[in-house]
C-alpha cells in the first residue's frame, strides 16, 4: 500500500455502505478513515430502515388486539405511550450507534468526527485540518427534499415522524412512494387520522399495478383516506394546527403535514465542483460500473449515485468496490432481480418485473395471480385479503415477476428471490412441495394462467 498519503482509503460518510467499504478495506490491509459529521450507522440505521420497522411493529399491535377476540381472548383498555415508544427505540438505536463504532475501531479503521469536503483528487478538509488519501470513497448518502412552497417550514420529514414529541389528532402525508406509505401505516395504526396526498392516480408508481390497486383497498379499509390527483400549494399555520391550500382552491385542516415526496443525494457543499466531480441533474455522482467518477482516485457508493436506494444494494457495492481496488476477486454489483419490501400495512415484497415491465421486455407473457382471505382472518373476522402474482417468461418458462400483499411478504420474497436468482422456471416452481398450512404455499400451487 503506498505510503505516499496520510490514508490509502478515506471514506466519507458513515452510513451501511461507508462502513461496510471501510471495514473489509481494513481487513485488507488498507489505511482506512471515515468521515462523518453526524452518528456513525448512517439512513438505515439512525433514520430510516431500522427505526422505522420497530414503529410498523408498535403500530401493528392495534390490528392484533382486535383480532385476538376471534381467538377467544378478551384484551382490556389500551392505549399507546408515544414518547416510552419513541425513548425505546432511541435506546436501540444508541445500542447500534455503538456497535457501528465498534465494527470500526475493531477493525482499525479511524473515525474523524465532522464535516467532510473534498479539496482536490487526493484531499479532504474536516474542521479545518486536511487529510490526504490515495483513494477517496464518497458515501454520504441522501436527505429528504421537500418543494419550496409556502409555509413548507411547518411540514415534517420522516427524520422528524421519528422524533415526533406527540401524536397528532390528523396527520396529512404528501407523498405516493414506499414512505409516505409506511408511515401512513404506523401513524393509522397509532390512531391518528390520516390522510395521503398524492399528485397521480395511484400510490407507489413503479410498483406493479395489481399491488398498488389491492393495496389502495387495503389501507383504505385501515381508514386511511387517499387523495389521488391533489396537490398542496401552501402551508398556514393556525394555532395547534394548519390550513393546507389544495390545487383546486379547496382548504383542509390538519394536526400535522408530512412530506415523503422522495429523497435527493446529499451532495451539496461537499467540494464535487472544485475537485471537478462530475454529478448529474439531480446531484447524484455519476459513476462507471466500477463506482469510479470520472476523477480516477475518487469513488461513488450507496443512495448517493442513485442507483437502487436500498440498504442491501449500498452494501453489495461497498463489496465490489473494495476488491476492485485492494483485490483479488472483482465482481460487478448485478442489479437484476433485487427483492425488495415495502412495510406497509399489510406489507408487500416483490422480486423481478413488474407485468409492465414484462411485457415491454418479453411482449406476450404468462400471468398467474391468487386472491384469498387469509387463514388467521377465518376466526379474527379481520376483512383483509392476501394477494400473489407470477410473472413467467413463455418462451423460456422462467419466472421472471414475483409480487406479494400480505402478512410475512417479505420473508417469503427472500426465498423466492434465491430461487429467481438461480433461474427457476415455472415448472420447477410447480414442482416444489409447499409447506401446509402457509400462504407461502401458494406460490408453488398456482396453476390457472390468467385469462
Amino acid at each position: 500500500m503506498s505510503h505516499d498519503y496520510d490514508y490509502d482509503l478515506l471514506t466519507i460518510g458513515g452510513g451501511s455502505g461507508g462502513v461496510r467499504a471501510s471495514r473489509m478495506a481494513a481487513q485488507k490491509g488498507a489505511r482506512v478513515a471515515v468521515i462523518e459529521e453526524d452518528r456513525v450507522g448512517g439512513t438505515c440505521v439512525l433514520r430510516g430502515c431500522v427505526p422505522k420497522k420497530l414503529l410498523v411493529y408498535a403500530s401493528e399491535y392495534a390490528g392484533h388486539f382486535d383480532d385476538a377476540a376471534g381467538f377467544g381472548w378478551s384484551v382490556g383498555d389500551r392505549e399507546i405511550d408515544w414518547p416510552k415508544l419513541i425513548a425505546t427505540k432511541n435506546a436501540e438505536l444508541d445500542r447500534l450507534n455503538g456497535i457501528y463504532n465498534n465494527i470500526l475501531s475493531n477493525n482499525g479503521v479511524e473515525t474523524i468526527i465532522g464535516r467532510g469536503t473534498v479539496v482536490d483528487a487526493h484531499t479532504v478538509e474536516v474542521a479545518g485540518k486536511r487529510y490526504t488519501a490515495k483513494n477517496i470513497l464518497i458515501a454520504v448518502g441522501g436527505w429528504p427534499s421537500m418543494p419550496q412552497i409556502p409555509g413548507i417550514e411547518h411540514a415534517i420529514s420522516s427524520n422528524e415522524a421519528l422524533d415526533l414529541p406527540k401524536l397528532p389528532k390528523s396527520m396529512v402525508i404528501v407523498g405516493g412512494g414506499y414512505i409516505a406509505v409506511e408511515f401512513a401505516g404506523i401513524f393509522a395504526g397509532m390512531g391518528v387520522e390520516v390522510t395521503e396526498v398524492i399528485r397521480a392516480d395511484h400510490l407507489l408508481r413503479g410498483f406493479d399495478m395489481d399491488l398498488r390497486t389491492q393495496l389502495e383497498a387495503e389501507m383504505t379499509k385501515r381508514g386511511i383516506n387517499i387523495l389521488p390527483h391533489t396537490t398542496i400549494e401552501a402551508i398556514e399555520k393556525n394555532g395547534d394546527s394548519y390550513t393546507l391550500t389544495l390545487g383546486n382552491g379547496d382548504t383542509m385542516e390538519t394536526g400535522a403535514i408530512m412530506y415523503a415526496t422522495g429523497r435527493a443525494p446529499k451532495t451539496q457543499g461537499l467540494g464535487l465542483e472544485q475537485a471537478g466531480v462530475k454529478t448529474a441533474a439531480n446531484g447524484a455522482i455519476v459513476v462507471d460500473e466500477n463506482f469510479r467518477t470520472n476523477v480516477d482516485s475518487i469513488f461513488a457508493i450507496g443512495d448517493v449515485i442513485d442507483r437502487v436506494a436500498l440498504t442491501p444494494v449500498a452494501l453489495a457495492e461497498g463489496m465490489a468496490l473494495v476488491n476492485y481496488l485492494f483485490g483479488p476477486e472483482t465482481k460487478a454489483v448485478d442489479y437484476e432481480n433485487i427483492p425488495s419490501a415495502v412495510f406497509s400495512q399489510p406489507p408487500l415484497g416483490v422480486v423481478g418485473l413488474t407485468e409492465e415491465e414484462a411485457v415491454a421486455r418479453y411482449g406476450a407473457v404468462d400471468v398467474y395471480t391468487s386472491g384469498f382471505k387469509a387463514m388467521k382472518h377465518t376466526l379474527s373476522g379481520r376483512d383483509e385479503r392476501t394477494f400473489m402474482k407470477l410473472i413467467v417468461d413463455p418462451k423460456t418458462d422462467k419466472v421472471i415477476g414475483a409480487h406479494m400483499m400480505g402478512p410475512d411478504a417479505a420473508e417469503i420474497m427472500q426465498g423466492i428471490g434465491i430461487a429467481m436468482k438461480c433461474g427457476a422456471t415455472k415448472a420447477q416452481f410447480d414442482a416444489t412441495i409447499g409447506i401446509h398450512p402457509s400462504a407461502a404455499e401458494e406460490f408453488v400451487t398456482m396453476r390457472e394462467k390468467r385469462g
